[in-house]
């Protein structure tokens, strides 16, 4: 067994008994190799990232409620310093997990792509979820802007190529539309635009859901699922919206 097929193995291992540290370390010696990585390859370096930055975006959002909190019930000096001094913590090690994989994308795994597709959306919209990381934690308006468009630059460079390359139910393309939606709810708070997203994908997939490769069904459902809870949960929320800027009807 080679140093890359080992590498992988233990990655694989790693996963297995969620030590997600150590499958990142070993997914980043084979991500800057001299290979273009496979589609399992791929998948296994997204989870290893995902896992480890998403029990830190966990942790942020924990530590913000708790220093919110704290703020409220007019706390002592020294408490709140804690608080701001461990979310900062945080935030260090969020951004340079994000910093990491933005790297390996630019400087290893997109140049790598050729002309294959499927690799370039996945990577793209993997550019566009850890720049769109990195805006939930921004400081400063003028940072939170420029990491935005950055992401949107992402997201939407990789969803121009999937409409044009993808069936409307491949889940790589339904994931980024996922994804790409969601990056207008909770980042540019623009809901109609994420819904216009959202149902456009579910709409397009669900009348070509029979027509999709066999092996992408569980995987698509899944995903059209999360499609239409965001629809579901958004949508009431414009009409509420709508309800509370209409004027009362004359007596």
């Amino acid at each position: 067994m080679g140093d890359r097929e080992e590498c992988i193995a233990n990655a694989k291992l790693a996963e297995q008994v969620e030590r997600f540290d150590d499958m990142v370390a070993k997914m980043k010696v084979v991500a800057t190799g001299s290979e273009a990585l496979n589609e399992e390859e791929r998948n296994l370096l997204s989870v290893a990232y995902k896992n480890v930055v998403g029990t830190r975006r966990s942790s942020w959002r924990v530590i913000s409620s708790l220093e919110q909190k704290a703020r409220e019930k007019g706390e002592s000096e020294k408490k709140l310093q804690l608080c701001e001094e461990y979310k900062k913590n945080i935030e260090k090690e969020l951004n340079d997990l994000c910093d990491e994989v933005i790297s390996l994308l630019d400087n290893h795994l997109l140049p790598k792509v050729g002309d294959s597709v499927e690799p370039k959306i996945f990577y793209l919209k993997m550019k566009g979820d850890y720049f769109r990381y990195k805006v939930e934690i921004a400081s400063g308006k003028e940072s939170e802007a420029n990491l935005a468009a950055k992401s949107e630059e992402a997201y939407k460079s990789a969803y121009d190529i999937a409409k044009e390359s993808l069936n409307p139910t491949n889940p790589i393309r339904l994931g980024l539309a996922l994804n790409f939606s969601v990056y207008y709810y909770e980042i540019k708070k623009e809901s109609s635009t994420a819904c216009d997203l959202a149902k456009n994908a579910f709409d397009e997939a669900i009348a070509q859901l029979d027509a999709g490769k066999e092996d992408d069904y569980k995987d698509s459902t899944l995903i059209l699922q999360l499609l239409r809870d965001n629809l579901t949960l958004w949508s009431s929320e414009l009409e509420q919206e709508a309800d509370d800027a209409a004027p009362d009807d004359d007596q």
